[in-house]
């Protein structure tokens, strides 16, 4: 017996690999804070289960776009942020990780390459991998707060293999909010090598301290444009499972269609509680979420602050913020935080960063922090970060 050398080749999720030692810790009474995964704590919408109840009592196979009802709320949500998007051009997709294996499977063949910004969402390279794609990474810098790289750093690995550039703004992993000068250095980019832009712009609501998120369907070359989506975060419903597939190009959009047939339709009855949260909840509900993450930001920040030798700059958005911290391995590191460490009996887990790379040598010493937890509980978590530094430096010197 054989396994493919698809699903060897494939890499294991930095996000979740190491649940097992999370696991083993808990079993030996240890609380362990959980920042390694973009879980929401906040409380689902009360809307979400009321669309849900509103259902029709048959839950019956919807059109493999979705049900009409919620691209219409989608096009209407849409246009709240200057995105000119018919419902005919929305395909409502099994989350956003759905999505994104949609736009790289339309645009690519085996062995095509992909040009990503790294760190980037770990996912990319487990879908690439999944389609036989390669990612050609550009990388940012902690040193400037993961700005997108210079044009030049672009056009030094693209090929005539390269197919798109995939980037999600703001940025999973990093915070990073791309400026309008940034978005529009990709699109420039993009059309002088004739390549697609897949922009996954699931945390747009996810901005501080004034930035505002800018959608690449801002811009004018909107044939060349892939936008993906997801409901998850700015309604706390990850396990809904609902994201969006849109594009003004309508031959890719039917080309797209096809691989929506092929998985008959999307949770039909998270899709109707989804209409219910789009048309339902008002402005004030997302000011009061981002105030509370703000709030969370600025607990991490001052915390991380107090820890010497770490690389980072305050995030702008989403709710990640990645850091190089003073060990030799962060992998290694966060195993023994689960395995060998604890302050009264607590202990936390982050994500090491090295598998939001493509370069294999990068990342070596970055972590990823969700900051998913209310902000007392946040300055704990970070707290016990600091001791397990030193602890573990001290460890190896001697």
């Amino acid at each position: 017996m054989r396994y493919s050398e698809r699903v060897l080749n494939m890499q294991e999720s930095p996000i979740r690999k190491l649940i097992p030692f999370a696991e083993e810790a808990k079993k030996k009474g240890k609380k362990v804070y959980h920042l390694n995964i973009g879980q929401p704590d906040l409380e689902t919408p009360k809307e979400f289960f009321e669309g849900i109840n509103n259902a029709p009592k048959v839950v019956a196979y919807s059109h493999s776009a979705g049900i009409i009802e919620l691209r219409n709320a989608f096009s209407e949500y849409y246009r709240k942020w200057n995105m000119n998007l018919d419902p005919e051009e929305l395909i409502i997709t099994t989350g956003g990780s759905e999505a994104i294996i949609f736009a790289l499977a339309s645009v690519a063949d085996p062995n095509d390459e992909i040009v990503v910004i790294e760190p980037f969402y770990a996912n990319y390279r487990g879908f690439a991998e999944m389609l036989n794609l390669k990612l050609v990474p550009v990388q940012a810098s902690p040193d400037n707060g993961y700005a997108l790289p210079s044009k030049e750093e672009f056009e030094k690995v693209i090929t005539d293999r390269t197919k798109a550039i995939i980037y999600s703004n703001p940025s999973n992993p990093t915070g990073a909010v791309y400026t309008e000068e940034e978005i529009k250095r990709i699109d420039q980019i993009a059309v002088e090598n004739d390549l697609y832009i897949i922009s996954d712009e699931v945390y747009k609501e996810f901005t501080f301290d004034g930035r505002k998120h800018i959608s690449i369907m801002n811009f004018e070359n909107k044939d060349r444009y892939i936008v993906v989506d997801s409901i998850s975060k700015r309604y706390s419903v990850c396990g809904a499972r609902i994201g969006v597939f849109a594009t003004k190009n309508k031959e890719l959009l039917a080309q797209a269609m096809k691989f929506a047939q092929s998985r008959l339709c999307s949770p039909v009855m998270a899709q109707y509680g989804t209409v219910s949260l789009l048309k339902n909840l008002d402005d004030s509900y997302f000011e009061e979420m981002i105030e509370e993450y703000q709030k969370r930001r600025d607990a991490v920040y001052e915390e991380l602050s107090k820890i010497d030798g770490v690389t980072f700059k305050k995030p702008q958005g989403s709710f990640y913020v990645s850091a190089e911290i003073p060990v030799d391995d962060s992998e290694e590191f966060i195993k023994w935080m689960l395995t060998d460490f604890d302050l009264d009996n607590e202990t936390v887990m982050v994500a090491p960063l090295n598998g939001f790379y493509a370069t294999k040598t990068a990342g070596k010493k970055e972590i990823r922090i969700a900051y998913v937890l209310e902000p007392e509980s946040l300055k704990k978590a970070c707290q016990i970060l600091r001791k397990g530094i030193e602890e573990y430096n001290n460890i190896k010197t001697r």
